[in-house]
C-alpha cells in the first residue's frame, strides 16, 4: 500500500526528530528475517531505548538531511532498517550486534557516530561503549582509589607501631 504526500512528510519528520537527537545510527539488511524475528526485534529496541523503524530509502535521506548522519545518505540501498541510539551511544549498534548473532539474515551495513561514517566492522567498537551506569562506576572507581591509597597508608603508620612494639616486647620476653 502507497502512502499518501501526507503520509510521507509524517514519517520524515518523526524521524528527522529522532536523528536530531540520536547519538548513534546503525542501518542494517534485513532482507530474509520472519515477521516473528522482526517483531522480536522490535521488542528488544524498545527495552534497550533504541528507536527501530523500517523506512524507503527516498524519505530516509530526506530525513537525515542536515542532522549528524548525512553521511550516510549514500548507503541507503536495499531494504534497510535504521536503529537509532536516543539514550546512550552504543544501544544500537549492542542491539544489532547481538540479534545478528542470533540471526545471519540481520546484516549490518552502515554506521554512524557523532557526524561521522564509520565502517560495517566498526559496529562492535561502538557496541563495546560502556553504558552511562558503567561509564559513571569506572569514573567513582577512578576517583575513589586516591583516597583508598591515602587511608591504607595512614592506617600503616600505626599498624607499624604496633608491630615494633609487639617485636620488642618479644625481643624483651626472650631475653
Amino acid at each position: 500500500m502507497a502512502l499518501t504526500l501526507a503520509e510521507k512528510k509524517a514519517v520524515v519528520s518523526e524521524v528527522a526528530e529522532v536523528a536530531s537527537q540520536a547519538y548513534s545510527a546503525v542501518a542494517a539488511e534485513y532482507r530474509g528475517l520472519t515477521v516473528e524475528e522482526m517483531t522480536e526485534l522490535r521488542a528488544r529496541a524498545r527495552d534497550g531505548g533504541v528507536y527501530l523503524r523500517v523506512v524507503k530509502n527516498t524519505l530516509a535521506r530526506r530525513a537525515v538531511e542536515g542532522t549528524d548522519f548525512e553521511c550516510m545518505q549514500d548507503g541507503f540501498v536495499g531494504p534497510l532498517l535504521l536503529a537509532f541510539s536516543k539514550e546512550e551511544p552504543g544501544a544500537a549498534a549492542r542491539l544489532v550486534k547481538d540479534f545478528a548473532k542470533e540471526h545471519d539474515k540481520l546484516v549490518p551495513k552502515l554506521v554512524s557516530f557523532g557526524g561521522q561514517m564509520l565502517a560495517a566492522n566498526e559496529l562492535d567498537r561502538l557496541a563495546s561503549m560502556p553504558t552511562r551506569e558503567q561509564a559513571l562506576a569506572m569514573l567513582m572507581a577512578v576517583m575513589k582509589a586516591p583516597v583508598e591509597k591515602l587511608v591504607r597508608t595512614l592506617n600503616e603508620v600505626p599498624g607499624k607501631l604496633v608491630r615494633t612494639v609487639a617485636a620488642v616486647r618479644d625481643q624483651k620476653q626472650s631475653a
